[in-house]
C-alpha cells in the first residue's frame, strides 16, 4: 500500500515535534525547569505514540496523540501566559522549577546577544547564586523566546492535530470498506 499524502505528512509532521520537544527538553534542563521537563517528557512519549501509530495503520495510537496535543496546547497557552504575565501569572514565580530553586530559564542568561555583568566583583563568585548577575543587554528579551518557542509548539501541534484527525477518518474509512 502507497503512502498518502495526509499520512506522509503527519509522519513528517511527528519528526519535527520530536525534533522541537527534544531541544526544548535539552534547554529545560540547563534552566533547570522540572515542571516542563516532565511535560515535555510525556510529550515526546506522545509524539513517538501518533508516529507509530501512522506507520503501522493503529488508529488507538494516533488517538493518544491527539489527547497530548490538545494537552500540549494548552501547556504552551499557559507557558506563553505566564512569560507574558497575563491572566495574573508572573514569569518571576518559581512555578516551572517547582518552587525548589531560584533557576530560571536558560534563554535569560544565555539569550542571543546578551553579555552578563556580574554585581560583584571579579575576585568573588558564587555559582550557586545566578541572581546575582544581570543579564541588561540582549536583542532579544528570554520571555519573547520562550513564547516564541511556544508559538513554534502550538503551530506544529495544531498542524499535527488537523492531519491525525484527517488520517484516522482515512483509517476508519478503511477499515470500514475491509469489513464490509
Amino acid at each position: 500500500m502507497g503512502c498518502c499524502s495526509g499520512r506522509c505528512l503527519l509522519i513528517l509532521l511527528c519528526c519535527v515535534q520530536l525534533f522541537t520537544a527534544v531541544e526544548r527538553q535539552v534547554l529545560d534542563f540547563l534552566g533547570y525547569q522540572w515542571v516542563p521537563i516532565m511535560i515535555n517528557f510525556f510529550y515526546i512519549i506522545m509524539v513517538i505514540l501518533g508516529l507509530f501509530g501512522a506507520i503501522q495503520y493503529r488508529t488507538r495510537y494516533i488517538l493518544m496523540y491527539q489527547l497530548g496535543s490538545v494537552l500540549w496546547i494548552g501547556w504552551n497557552v499557559f507557558v506563553s501566559c505566564l512569560y507574558l504575565d497575563l491572566g495574573g501569572l508572573s514569569k518571576d514565580s518559581h512555578i516551572l522549577s517547582l518552587g525548589v530553586s531560584s533557576h530560571h530559564s536558560w534563554w535569560k542568561d544565555n539569550g542571543p546577544g546578551c553579555q552578563g555583568e556580574s554585581f560583584l566583583s571579579d575576585g568573588w563568585q558564587n555559582p550557586q547564586n545566578p541572581e546575582l548577575t544581570t543579564v541588561p543587554s540582549c536583542w532579544l528579551e528570554y520571555q519573547y523566546i520562550e513564547v516564541l518557542h511556544c508559538t513554534v509548539q502550538l503551530l506544529i501541534s495544531l498542524l499535527g492535530l488537523v492531519y491525525s484527525c484527517y488520517v484516522v477518518g482515512m483509517f476508519s474509512e478503511v477499515e470500514d470498506g475491509y469489513y464490509k
